[in-house]
């Protein structure tokens, strides 16, 4: 029977990897570095959340972007304090931007609030030893722009904030989101063309999400390996935005394609981020989770994920067959 097209692509891709394997044996001796964004924890102490990620096996957090003013913002002393005693350190932040910091607003005061947010996340990113911040070029929530020139508004509005990344140890990182939220930027093309308009050294980064990949990509494989070395971070959710292995997207070929643009390599991580099947997500970041819920979340995401790890890793030629079914 001849294969089907989506199956000649993992063909190609299963190929491409058993031969970067034999031929770079030391770039698979790393394993990935496994985060979990926590806002999608809402109100739950921090202390709480991390001692979840830390119970299975996480190292690595993704702070939230809450950081607002200097009364109503978490404490970076008792963050450092909570992080150093449950001995887990932050992958990044997680920007939220909504139509009150959006980037490419027309109206100049909320794109003041946004350099301002901005600004403010990046200190705490810093100040809490995170590598990358999340940008998203415009407001989650709003689909459509409102009118032609939100794109060059939003490049211009970035530029303002590249200044601010030069000055830190903070990556940007530019975020692909799926066009049933946002107006602008839904692909990796989009983001890498966005990141040339800015034309700035300090915006150069990409983080994915294998979530949006389904939605606005051909195919997530090829759409991680276009991202090759700007991919600092990848978020993680199955299809129907559950854990990963409760929905029908290719786990394995996610982390074949990880693998062969470096993933495991230090300062890049793999987040999870299995949000549900919300239009505008950030209802999350001020509820109170079902800790039941969550605890088996975490659990069966991240067993589920070195398992596939394992299998594919120990992969060989003579489960190339298999690998394609």
């Amino acid at each position: 029977m001849r294969l089907q097209n989506f199956q000649l692509k993992k063909l190609e891709m299963v190929k491409k990897f058993l031969e970067f394997k034999t031929k770079y044996p030391e770039k698979m001796v790393r394993r990935f570095d496994l985060s979990w964004s926590v806002w999608m924890f809402g109100r739950e102490s921090l202390e709480k959340s991390l001692y979840r990620l830390k119970s299975n096996g996480i190292n690595f957090v993704e702070l939230k972007g809450d950081s607002y003013s200097d009364e109503i913002s978490p404490k970076v002393d008792r963050v450092r304090e909570t992080l150093k005693a449950v001995d887990v350190k932050v992958s990044g932040v997680c920007g939220l931007y909504s139509q009150n910091n959006d980037l490419s607003s027309s109206n100049p005061y909320i794109r003041q609030n946004a350099i301002d947010y901005v600004k403010r996340q990046i200190n705490f990113a810093e100040s809490v030893g995170g590598r990358y911040l999340i940008v998203v070029p415009s407001a989650v929530g709003k689909t459509k722009p409102e009118d032609d020139y939100d794109l060059s508004r939003s490049v211009e509005t970035l530029r303002i904030c590249a200044k601010y990344f030069e000055r830190s140890t903070v990556k940007a990182a530019i975020e692909p989101i799926r066009s049933a939220e946002v107006s602008l930027i839904h692909t990796v093309d989009q983001a890498i063309s966005y990141i040339k308009a800015v034309d700035h050294p300090a915006i150069y980064y990409i983080n994915g999400d294998i979530y949006h990949m389904l939605c606005e990509e051909n195919d997530i494989a090829s759409a991680i390996i276009k991202c090759s070395d700007r991919l600092i971070n990848l978020h993680i959710a199955d299809s129907n935005r559950d854990g990963p292995g409760k929905g029908m997207i290719d786990l394995d070929l996610v982390i074949m394609a990880a693998y062969l643009v470096g993933m495991n390599q230090e300062g890049r991580f793999i987040t999870f981020e299995p949000l549900g099947p919300y239009a505008d997500p950030y209802v999350l970041a001020n509820s109170s989770p079902d800790e039941s819920v969550m605890n088996n979340l975490v659990r069966e995401s991240v067993t589920y994920f070195r398992q596939r790890e394992e299998a594919v890793r120990e992969m060989t030629e003579s489960d190339i067959e298999f690998a394609i079914l």
